[in-house]
């Protein structure tokens, strides 16, 4: 006969050895945290089933992350020892984390990967995650800007394609202006409060705008000076409004002709094809940026994210795997088709086609002639010095040479830490 003892234990059993076979289930799996900043983390976790079921030993973990808190949470975590296994980082905030020497280097990896090769991406942006030979960074998707414009008013006003070099645009900016006549009309559309037009003029001049392995401000340098004086030009003459306060928002300015051209990024193509009206769709178009001199377009900005791996992470094989995953070129062209993000592996814009959109292609020639920024943690306080001072000279409250002498003394004040600290690393070699 069955006693109640002999039930009881035969339930207590059989629960252990439940409990003990869900123990032994789960340390065979790891997991693996990353975090995804932005509108990226919903477009990750649509992805990431795939990665899981192609990987059962392994499951990911993702925190979505607002940009606007992304920087300060990833400090914290340091400060704490809590950073992820794996990250999305942008890329001018590289050369921060480098520094503070929370980043794997990942030049092993990718010499042993069969995934990753060198060669299919983009120089300029690959060159953004490489600090003093040594890669901490793998790009996931890029960005760089390019010349938005109205195809009407640009062919009115003498010209049937787009600016390709320094003189056709002021000329162009000329025609625009003069057609205009006493209306309030711009050629040329570049915000005051944006850092990125005079970065791009003096990069396309030959600038490094900061000298001395990134110690000291270069502004005050010719290529810059000169560059800042061709981009002030445009406000002083009346090409370019300065300030932004007239304008209601760009699509509605573009449309009602307040300007005809604008510098932004590929994030404006969706926003372009979504809030311009149905009779513009037909009438705006994308190009390379103007260079200084005739031959190949003017050099942009390398921007965009890429993916890293932290030295601390206890499962930087398992980071490694999920990194070569969103590498594939057939994981990147979904990426792309849901984000709209643009790949940043050639091989993914033939396959994919989507270099033949004749609104994208301009993105794909002008990322063949893009440089990073400096590669100092320092950039973003230097770049919102840059736009503070243009501004000024915008508004005829400063001269050139001025206001590129005050910079340069602002952004060396900037630099002060970063002198002393690469001269005790000097010292102890």
């Amino acid at each position: 006969m069955i006693t109640r003892y002999a039930i009881l234990l035969f339930i207590v059993c059989n629960v252990i050895l439940l409990a003990m076979a869900g123990c032994s289930g789960s340390s065979d799996t790891t997991e693996i945290r990353f975090w995804v900043f932005g509108a990226e983390g919903e477009v990750v976790e649509q992805l990431l089933p795939d990665f899981e079921r192609e990987n059962p030993d392994i499951r990911v973990r993702v925190q979505k992350i607002p940009w606007t808190a992304a920087h300060e949470k990833l400090l914290t975590a340091y400060a704490s020892n809590s950073l992820p296994d794996i990250c999305q980082l942008g890329n001018t905030w590289i050369p921060e984390f480098e520094m503070l020497n929370a980043l794997e280097e990942l030049h092993s990896r990718v010499d042993t990967s069969g995934i990753i090769s060198v060669e299919d991406y983009f120089e300029g942006i690959w060159n953004t995650n490489v600090i003093d030979d040594e890669l901490f960074g793998i790009p996931w998707y890029v960005d760089t800007r390019v010349l938005f414009y109205r195809k009407d008013v640009l062919r009115d006003a003498g010209f049937p394609e787009p600016p390709r070099t320094w003189s056709e645009l002021y000329q162009l900016s000329k025609n625009i202006k003069e057609r205009a006549g006493t209306e309030e009309r711009y050629a040329i559309l570049m915000p005051t409060n944006e850092w990125v037009p005079p970065v791009l003029f003096g990069l396309q001049g030959g600038s490094s705008l900061l000298r001395d392995n990134g110690t000291y401000g270069d502004f005050s340098g010719d290529e810059f000076k000169n560059s800042f004086e061709f981009y002030t030009d445009f406000y002083h003459e009346g090409l370019a409004p300065v300030g932004i306060t007239q304008v209601t928002n760009i699509y509605q300015g573009l449309t009602e002709g307040y300007f005809a051209m604008y510098i932004s990024g590929p994030w404006n193509i969706g926003e372009f094809r979504r809030r311009l009206p149905d009779y513009m769709q037909d009438n705006w178009g994308t190009a390379p940026l103007p260079g200084p001199s005739e031959g190949t377009p003017g050099v942009s900005i390398a921007g965009g994210s890429s993916l890293v791996m932290f030295n601390q992470s206890r499962f930087k094989d398992e980071a490694w795997k999920l990194i070569e995953f969103f590498s594939r070129p057939d994981i990147q062209i979904r990426f792309n088709e849901i984000s709209g993000n643009l790949p940043p592996r050639l091989s993914v814009w033939e396959i994919s086609g989507i270099k033949d959109d004749i609104h994208i292609r301009a993105f794909y020639e002008q990322l063949q002639y893009v440089v990073p920024l400096p590669k100092v943690p320092e950039w973003e306080q230097i770049a919102l010095k840059v736009q503070q001072y243009a501004e000024i000279v915008s508004m005829g409250r400063m001269t050139v040479p001025q206001a590129l002498t005050a910079l340069d003394r602002e952004v060396d004040r900037i630099l002060d830490k970063r002198r002393w600290i690469l001269s005790r690393a000097d010292q102890k070699e």
